[in-house]
Order: structure tokens, then C-alpha cells, then sequence
């Protein structure tokens, strides 16, 4: 099935007539909104509805959760993201995303709208005018006000009904008579579902009936009485909200001081968290790690914090969430926690630069992508406090956003940085450098050579003053080349590369790596200038010196075990393959090409590795296995936003080859596989073609 839905949650009971509305509302309307008040369960009804609507929808149902967004300046990115869009162009954001969505018939599903209802309505007006397959199903406290949108209000579980008692045996793991102290409980809930959780939580902690009892006394009390001590008296609340502020409440009273210390302080994490992180960013005063993980064990015991999952990663409801972050800004704590979690995530992003070159390379990588929501949080903060400090996160991290394909947010976040700091030297040419490398990537040449410009600018101005400082303190000026100017020239190889300048690329590059210190593997800096000249070389006809260099670059990566520069060789070693005439050495190369690119999530790399394959595959008179490559290579193409492209001898060499698959098996036969790899699964279809040059 294509798309992408989460697992639905085990919890899910009843809502039968609810279900029913929903699936009746997305066979005739295009936009359907699920309201209702917090912790109702919008989000489990959305998921199951459109996990039974599936089918319907040949390309997919694809899942966008809103919730870690703290404003709508990432939203486009976002919903991008989730239907598999690495949009690499420039231009307007929604731009990509309409054109992608343009042609297919699918279901999206947009999650947790109401802090973003008037930006999800813009968006959502401008997608569905562009794309006439598209299906849109969203969840929120209130409709989005989009013309034509068809509203199904859900209200709680009936509290004298089996629906909610049913929620809560299973929750509490019990059985429970329904008369009697759960029927009470459920009653004084209102039925509402999160409300009914937290309280089967504190069952398996103290027994029904004196959770039952705890409830009367509570719930009997005015709402000045009750447990949210949060709660402004001045303020109406309607009368279910109400009900869920007060469960909340009552969990946060029920939870010791160090519990309800650290509920408070993990609100600042809007992604998942493991104990570790937590750690770094929570401990201080009286919690420290002993006390912490004992505080969090009680939070996962309380429902307050869901149980970790296969990766240790623990999560928070936005409502419970939200609750957490109002006690910590009543505390006054909010500045000092959301510094130290700035803090904790500008050193992980230092950490994975500085490790970027050797074995931990794909595990930081992994790491910077798995955090990438709480290292957005935390460059908005000091994008507004420490702008400095913002150029250093961003500058750290964006040539990973951008090999992940996240082009637009790592330009986004580099140009601000750039904008509002006044730091120079070190910093200030990484950045610059990250931009470069993600103009180059979305195609901007002209604004690419400008930033190129100042890179190499920015570079001699930081080594200068490093050997300055140097030649005071050792009184041995050293003039070479330091790690900024290789990067420099790497950047100003690259752009000459992809403007079809070879030679500029080849001198650039040549003249810093002869006059550069160190060896010739010393560095990721190095690495990159080596790389492009290796290029350069293929570029300019020396495929036998491109050939042997790069085996050699290749082999070295390999002891580093070095993953991002070793694939980009076997994407050289593939295209000298085609062009020296032997094409299983190239659909050898393209394979390593493709397994590398897909561990490090590229598209733009599993697209141009494809176009590779598909190309030596009708070299070598496979016309059946060259269409259903090509297929899926251009499902990956679409995937990035961009027509095919690539060195311009590939292109060339492509056209070439498939002209003559075209003829050697029929253009109908042909264009059948074609289609037929196009419209399914992408991962399916790499998944073929890796599979295929194996038995080859």
C-alpha cells in the first residue's frame, strides 16, 4: 500500500456511528474536519477512518501530525515531508507540493490543526485547487472555515454506556462490574477518553475504588477547588474542557513533586525523547539522574508520558504536554529550561560536525534525523536569543538536512542565521559553505556563485587571523591552506561541476589539495575537494586517471568507514563503467551507489543511482529490466520536485540507451513497464532493481 499511515492504537472502542459519519463524509466531500475537545480521541478516529478508507485511494494515505509545529513557518515543509516530497527546487514552498500532488488521487490526513487553522485553511485551499484527486481529512478543536469542508463533531463516549467502560478495563487491565465504582468513574469523565486513560492509570496505582472516591470528593468541588491549580477563575470554560482540565489536574496532584518537576520541564520537547536527552536537558536542583529516571518512570506509570518505544524514545500528548508548559511558565522556569534544551541540542548538532568524517558518521547522521523536530525548536529559540549561537546549530547541521532532503529548511534557517548574526571567522564560513552546497542542489547558480563568493572570502579572513595568532605564539607562520578553504574551493568546484565547467572545477580544486596541509584522507573537507576532482577529471575525458583515483579515494573511505563520500564514488565508478564501455561494472557500482543512498535516506541519490542503473541495464540489452528501472527512478525524480538531471555525459548516455530499449523489446512493452514501476511503490521498486543486479 502506498502512503504512509501510523499503526492504529490497540485502545480504540466503539465510536461505530462516528466511524460511519467520517467514511460517508470522504466519499462525497474533498475536505472533511473531525472537531472536538482535547483528549476526545479526534486523532484515533481520524486514523482508523482512514485506515479503513485506504483502498480507495490508489496513491496512498499519507499521515501529517501538526502537533511538533510551533508556528507555520515549517508547515509547507512539513506536509512535504510526509508524502514523501524532498522537494529540491526553489521558488515558492507550496509550489513543489502542489505540482506533486497535482496528478495523484490520495487521502491526506492532516493532524492537530488548531493552533494552525487559518495556515492549514490557506494551504489546503491552494492544494485542493491544484490537485483534483486530492482528499483531505483533518482533526482539530474547531473547522477550518474552508468552503465546501464537511465538519463531523465528535463528542465523548456516552458515560453511562459500555463504550466507556469498555475504555476503561482495557486501559486499567482489569474487569470491572458496571455498576459500581468504575460505572461512578466514568460518569464523573464524561466519557472523555484521555480523561478516562489517566484515571485507569491511577487504578493499577491505588485500586477503583479509591480512585473513585478521589473523584467524588473532586469533581463535587467548585471549579476554584478542583485540581488545576492552573486554572483561571475568571475565565468559562465549557463544561467538557473543563472535565479534561480537571483529570489532568488531578494526575499532576497525584504525582509526587519530582514527577510533576519533570512533567513541567519535558513540556519544552515537542519531538520524542530519550532518557538521555531528558536527562541532559531536565536535571538541576533536586532532580538529578537517579531521581529522573525514577520521576519518569512514575510519569509512564501515570499515562502521563507514553512507554518507550523499540527505539527507547519516550513521547508526551500535546494536551498533557500543554498542561506540563503552563506550570512551568507559571513557575517562572520556562527561559532556563528552554535555554538549557537550545544548549543541549546545539552541542549534539557540534558533536555531529565534528564526528562527521570517520565510523560515526551514519550514526550521527541517524542521530541529527531523528531529533531534527526538538533541533528546529531549538534553533527557532536562539534564532530570537542568541543568534550567534543559531549560526553555529544551523551551520553544524544543514549539510546533513540537505542529504536528507531538506533543502528548503536548511536554507531557511542558514539565510536567517547569516541575516540576523555578526559572527565571522569559522562559523560564519560554514554556514556559508551549507548554503552553497544547498543553492548548488535546488539549481540556483546564480545566487550559488555569490555565496561561493563569500565563502571563500569569509575562509581567508578566519585562517588569517588563525595564522596570525598562530605565528604569535610559535612565531612559525604556516600559509597553507586550512580546512575552510578546502571546503571553499570544494563549493566552488561543485558549482562549476553542475554549470558544466569542468576544467574551472579541476584547476580550483587541484591548486588547494596541492598546497593544503595534512593527508590526503585527513579531513571531510579534503575528502569533498578529492571528490570533485574526481569529477573534474571524468568530465574532461580522463576516465583512466578519474578511474584509478577514485578507487583509491574509495578504498581509503572504506577504512574510514566513510559512507556519504564513498557513495558518491560509486555513482563515478558507475558513470566511468558507462562510458568506458562495460556496463556490469557499472550496474555493479550503481548497486553500492543505490544501498548507500537509501541508508542515508537521499532521494536525489536513489533517483540519480537508478537513472545509472537503468542506463547500463539497456547498455547491456535488458530492455524489460531497464524500463522497470527507469520507471522508478522517475517516481524518486518526482519525489524530489526536479526533472531528471545529472552529469551532462549521463543524460546524453541515457537518452542513448533507452532509445535503444525502446526498440529492442517495443515501445508498447516498454511503456507498459515503465508506467507500471512509475505508479507502484517506489521502495518496491528498488527493491526489485537491487534484487535484480544481484542474480545478474
Amino acid at each position: 500500500m502506498r502512503g504512509h499511515l501510523p499503526d492504529e492504537n490497540p485502545g480504540f472502542v466503539g465510536r461505530r456511528t462516528e466511524l460511519e459519519s467520517v467514511s460517508a463524509a470522504l466519499a462525497e466531500h474533498r475536505l472533511v474536519t473531525v472537531t472536538g475537545v482535547g483528549g476526545v480521541g479526534k486523532t484515533r478516529l481520524a486514523l482508523r477512518a482512514a485506515h479503513r478508507a485506504a483502498d480507495g485511494y490508489p496513491d496512498g494515505v499519507w499521515w501529517t501530525d501538526l502537533g511538533p509545529l510551533d508556528g507555520d513557518r515549517l508547515l509547507v515543509a512539513l506536509v512535504a515531508d510526509s508524502v514523501d516530497l524532498s522537494d529540491h527546487t526553489p521558488g515558492m514552498a507550496t509550489t513543489g507540493l502542489c505540482r506533486r500532488l497535482a496528478d495523484d488521487r490520495l487521502l491526506l490526513v492532516l493532524d492537530s490543526c488548531e493552533h494552525l487553522a487559518e495556515p492549514c485553511a490557506r494551504l489546503v485551499s491552494e492544494l485542493l485547487a491544484a490537485a483534483p484527486g486530492l482528499t483531505v481529512l483533518a482533526t482539530g478543536r474547531r473547522p477550518l472555515g474552508v468552503p465546501g469542508e464537511r465538519v463531523v463533531v465528535l463528542d465523548p463516549l456516552p458515560a453511562a454506556g459500555d463504550d466507556a467502560l469498555e475504555l476503561l478495563r482495557r486501559a486499567a487491565g482489569e474487569e470491572f462490574p458496571a455498576a459500581g465504582p468504575a460505572g461512578e468513574i466514568c460518569v464523573r469523565l464524561e466519557g472523555i477518553p484521555l480523561a478516562l486513560e489517566l484515571a485507569a492509570a491511577q487504578i493499577r496505582l491505588q485500586g477503583v475504588e479509591a480512585v473513585r472516591d478521589q473523584l467524588g470528593t473532586r469533581f463535587d468541588a467548585p471549579p476554584s477547588a478542583r485540581f488545576d491549580l492552573l486554572a483561571h477563575p475568571e475565565r468559562v470554560w465549557p463544561s467538557r474542557h473543563q472535565t479534561l482540565r480537571a483529570a489532568i489536574g488531578w494526575s499532576h496532584e497525584l504525582s509526587a513533586p519530582l514527577e510533576r518537576l519533570l512533567w513541567s520541564r519535558l513540556s519544552v520537547f515537542r519531538g520524542p525523547f530519550d532518557l538521555a536527552t531528558a536527562t541532559a536537558v531536565c536535571i538541576g536542583g533536586p532532580l538529578d539522574r537517579a531521581t529522573l529516571r525514577d520521576a519518569l518512570d512514575g510519569l509512564v506509570r501515570a499515562s502521563v508520558v507514553r512507554p518507550a518505544d523499540a527505539a527507547g524514545r519516550h513521547r508526551m500528548l500535546d494536551t498533557i504536554r500543554a498542561y506540563g508548559a503552563t506550570w512551568l511558565d507559571r513557575t517562572g522556569g520556562t527561559a532556563a529550561v528552554a535555554d538549557r534544551h537550545a544548549a543541549h541540542f546545539r552541542g549534539l548538532a557540534r558533536r555531529a560536525d565534528t564526528e562527521w568524517h570517520g565510523a560515526r558518521q551514519l550514526r550521527w547522521y541517524r542521530t541529527v534525523d531523528a531529533h531534527h523536530t526538538d533541533l528546529r525548536t531549538a534553533l527557532d529559540r536562539l534564532l530570537r536569543t542568541d543568534p550567534d549561537a543559531a549560526l553555529d546549530l544551523v551551520g553544524s547541521v544543514a549539510f546533513a538536512w540537505s542529504c536528507r532532503g531538506r533543502l528548503r529548511e536548511a536554507r531557511d534557517g542558514l539565510e536567517q542565521a547569516l541575516l540576523l548574526s555578526g559572527a565571522r571567522g569559522p562559523t560564519r564560513a560554514r554556514a556559508l559553505w551549507a548554503l552553497g552546497v544547498t543553492l548548488v542542489l535546488q539549481g540556483e547558480s546564480g545566487p550559488a556563485q555569490e555565496v561561493s563568493e563569500r565563502c571563500a572570502r569569509e575562509a581567508r579572513y578566519a585562517e588569517c587571523a588563525e595564522r596570525a595568532q598562530d605565528a604569535e605564539r610559535t612565531h612559525r607562520p604556516d600559509g597553507r591552506p586550512g580546512e575552510l578553504t578546502l571546503d571553499a574551493a570544494a563549493l566552488a568546484g561543485l558549482l562549476a561541476l553542475t554549470t558544466g565547467r569542468p576544467t574551472a572545477a579541476y584547476v580550483v580544486v587541484g591548486h588547494v589539495l596541492d598546497a593544503a596541509r595534512g593527508g590526503p584522507a585527513d579531513s571531510a573537507a579534503r575528502l569533498r575537494c578529492r571528490l570533485v576532482h574526481v569529477f573534474a577529471l571524468i568530465g574532461l575525458g580522463r576516465f583512466t586517471e578519474a578511474h584509478e583515483e577514485a578507487l583509491a579515494l574509495r578504498a581509503q573511505c572504506v577504512e574510514l568507514d566513510e559512507h556519504w563520500t564513498r557513495t558518491a564514488l560509486e555513482y563515478h565508478l558507475a558513470l566511468t563503467g558507462l562510458l568506458e564501455g562495460d556496463p556490469a561494472s557499472a550496474a555493479g557500482h550503481a548497486r553500492a551507489m543505490l544501498e548507500g543512498t537509501r541508508r542515508l535516506g537521499a532521494s536525489l541519490g536513489v533517483a540519480l543511482g537508478l537513472d545509472v542503473l537503468a542506463t547500463a541495464l539497456a547498455a547491456a540489452g535488458d530492455g524489460e529490466r531497464a524500463a522497470d528501472v527507469s520507471g522508478t527512478g522517475e517516481a524518486y525524480w518526482r519525489s524530489t520536485g526536479q526533472p531528471r538531471r545529472g552529469l551532462p555525459g549521463l543524460r546524453a548516455l541515457h537518452e542513448k540507451y533507452t532509445d535503444t530499449a525502446r526498440a529492442t523489446i517495443g515501445e508498447p512493452a516498454y511503456e507498459e513497464i515503465f508506467l507500471r514501476a512509475l505508479t507502484g511503490l517506489p521502495q518496491d521498486g528498488l527493491d526489485r532493481a537491487l534484487r535484480d543486479v544481484r542474480q545478474t
